[in-house]
């Protein structure tokens, strides 16, 4: 994190919160899935097998499934682009963001719901290095862990302040969710129309920047 300026750790925060904000979208529209925190997932896929639950098992496997297409979608698109050209990544989660919404308005629910679970896994790759992930935007346990121990740096007298940016990230993804459960009760999965304009409007501005820098 301490290779990454102030405005990447930003928009990171900021990405972090879309993701928050549709993954509470998701859990209430799909009754208690999730569309971007794949461990949530594995573990009800556990759960059904265990259970006999077999169209529970069904489900989260085929989203932990599309969750691993969307981010193998974000990295080609990374390579493809160069890993400095986040605008890329970015227009392409929006475009599978809106195709979500536009599918699951015109009662395609679960195509829709598969195109919002594509995007959440490309989301991952805006921050790619070396073909590997450089910032984790839609799970935080890894993020938490790095919290603590940064907590447990500074009290043996390293940086006092390096925990900030990885709260952040987790306080980005707490607060979108609630703000993606309020909006979903409010007005449905049109809550969606949101979050794809807000990630479109962050590509948008992060290709003039790239311009430029160019």
């Amino acid at each position: 994190m301490k290779d990454y300026r102030r405005r990447e750790i930003a928009l990171a925060a900021g990405l972090s919160a879309v993701a928050g904000y549709v993954d509470a979208v998701g859990f209430l529209k799909l009754g208690g899935f999730f569309v971007s925190f794949m461990s949530g997932n594995s573990t009800r896929l556990g759960v059904g097998i265990a259970t006999g639950d077999w169209a529970m098992a069904r489900t989260a496997l085929m989203l932990i499934g599309l969750f691993v297409v969307g981010a193998t979608l974000g990295a080609l698109v990374a390579r493809a682009a160069g890993e400095g050209r986040r605008s890329w990544v970015l227009a392409l989660e929006a475009a599978l963001l809106a195709t979500g919404a536009g599918l699951i308005g015109l009662d395609f629910g679960p195509a829709g719901a598969g195109a919002v679970v594509l995007a959440m896994g490309a989301e991952n790759a805006v921050f790619q290095r070396n073909g590997d992930v450089g910032l984790g935007l839609t799970y935080m346990t890894g993020t938490l862990v790095k919290i603590g121990q940064r907590i447990a740096a500074a009290l043996t007298g390293g940086d006092r302040w390096a925990w900030v940016p990885f709260a952040c990230l987790w306080l980005g993804l707490a607060c979108g969710g609630a703000l993606g459960a309020f909006a979903y009760l409010r007005w449905g999965v049109l809550a969606l129309w949101a979050a794809a304009a807000l990630i479109a409007v962050l590509a948008a501005a992060q290709a003039w920047r790239e311009r430029q820098a160019a």
